[in-house]
């Protein structure tokens, strides 16, 4: 059934193109009210792709999220060339829905270079194997409402599991850090372009819940507007999501009814792979 999932979501990220600068995506329904962030991300990220030569790698994206997505509606990407030059190229990607953007970003792309180096160190926690998969209770599970039954307690395409477990549906206050292993659940093509574009997709999962750690608080508290505002990924080093990732969250701080977050993704061997940082909304909505 997993790899079905995989299937299905590679599937997803490759894009119908309708003309030179204009490509068409899908959606998949996986329980959440709107489509899922990370979607359009990977989505967005694949379309810029297209209009840029393959040699050219992507080495950071910054969107914002304008507007919630449709999941019974196609979307359609718009992608200006604002550039390409000796080394660099720079995109210009706006997802469209019944008209409207629901997302403004911009993708930056460069020709492989060598240069210094120099990383963070890749956090001590105990490995994949030695810790459970994210699952919420049977019991706990058929209280909640069928649509996020299916996004809780349907295998995805991808694994997580926890170095400190949490428990989203009755959270307890803790620090605004947090560590998570992932991968995807069954091989994939070794294209880099795909496991960027894989990547993109999951690095929305978990960042701007690590901003509610402090205050004992979740997406499944009954009185909590929570959504992404903006989302920024950098990528700095080769990697395969099908091989076990560590994601290393922490949130700095949260004021005005919004929360940042800050994420690493360590490789098994400790390389720093990716960055991505996010800013989210999270709103009191009284009783």
């Amino acid at each position: 059934m997993r790899d079905a999932h995989v299937k299905e979501l590679v599937e997803l990220l490759q894009l119908e193109r309708l003309e030179d600068n204009l490509f068409r995506g899908q959606s998949r329904d996986i329980g959440t009210r709107f489509v899922f962030g990370g979607q359009v991300l990977g989505q967005a990220l694949s379309a810029a792709q297209q209009t840029v030569d393959p040699s050219r790698e992507a080495h950071s994206l910054h969107a914002y999220f304008l507007r919630a997505g449709d999941i019974d509606a196609p979307i359609v990407y718009n992608v200006e060339r604002a550039r390409d030059g000796g080394s660099f190229s720079a995109r210009r990607v706006v997802a469209i829905q019944h008209g409207q953007p629901i997302l403004s970003g911009a993708i930056s792309f460069q020709v492989p270079e060598k240069g210094v180096e120099h990383q963070s160190s890749m956090p001590e926690v105990p490995a994949p194997e030695d810790l459970d998969s994210i699952r919420v209770p049977p019991e706990e599970l058929a209280r909640l409402p069928v649509k996020l039954q299916r996004w809780l307690g349907s295998d995805g395409p991808f694994e997580f599991r926890q170095v400190w477990p949490r428990d989203e549906i009755h959270p307890s206050k803790r620090p605004p850090i947090q560590h998570i292993w992932f991968h995807i659940t069954a091989p994939v093509d070794d294209s880099a372009i795909l496991h960027r574009a894989l990547l993109a997709y999951a690095s929305d999962y978990h960042l701007i819940g690590t901003a509610t750690l402090p205050h004992g608080i979740s997406y499944l508290t009954h009185n909590i507007q929570m959504a992404s505002l903006d989302h920024a990924l950098w990528f700095h080093r080769p990697f395969r999501v099908d091989e076990w990732l560590l994601y290393s969250f922490d949130s700095p701080t949260a004021q005005g009814a919004r929360g940042l977050a800050r994420g690493q993704i360590f490789s098994r061997d400790g390389r720093l792979v990716a960055s991505t940082a996010q800013e989210g909304l999270i709103r009191l909505c009284g009783n």
